[in-house]
């Protein structure tokens, strides 16, 4: 497991899965604004990649999210769109709502960080994010991540196109 000063990342377990979908997947407002995709329900069993693990993947790194102290799952977490050869990856996470606000995100990013530029030796991490998702901006922020960019009108999110930033951090900024 790799540890935070607040959470750890670990392993998906098949009892995460239930959890995961009913409380992030099946909540259309959150699954709408945390996926580039139009929101769908997800079936109970489903094989869904954001949710069952393929190991054989080696572009995508998914790990759940667990307290530290008493082991309660609070989310998940992934890097994505690993590159070796460009040596780049993406960061993204998604909290249960009641562990929202209580500084786990930074903590989630700052132990992604670790494992992308130390375990895995990357030389870039990126985050794309809606403008007005000011919780992972801080999260990022806080972490070192700098705001590249912006794109505007790049999401279609319930009926609205919205701005996205992008923010990048480097393993000689880490």
């Amino acid at each position: 497991m790799l540890k935070g000063t607040k959470v750890g990342l670990r392993a998906r377990h098949d009892d995460d899965i239930p959890v995961l979908l009913a409380e992030l997947y099946d909540d259309v407002v959150n699954g709408s604004r945390a996926d580039g995709r139009p929101w769908t329900p997800l079936t109970p069993g489903t094989k869904d990649r954001r949710l069952v693990v393929d190991d054989s993947n080696q572009q995508t790194v998914q790990f759940s999210v667990v307290e530290l102290e008493g082991g309660t799952l609070i989310g998940t977490a992934v890097l994505a769109g690993i590159d070796p050869h460009h040596r780049t990856a993406q960061i993204g996470l998604g909290l249960r709502p009641a562990h929202r606000g209580k500084g786990y995100g930074t903590d989630v990013v700052a132990a992604l960080c670790h494992y992308g530029f130390t375990v895995r030796g990357l030389n870039r991490l990126q985050i794309d994010t809606l403008a007005d998702n000011f919780a992972m901006l801080h999260a990022a922020e806080r972490n070192g991540f700098v705001r590249e960019g912006r794109t505007r009108s790049s999401a279609w999110v319930l009926g609205e196109f919205l701005d996205e930033v992008v923010l990048g951090l480097l393993a000689e900024e880490y």
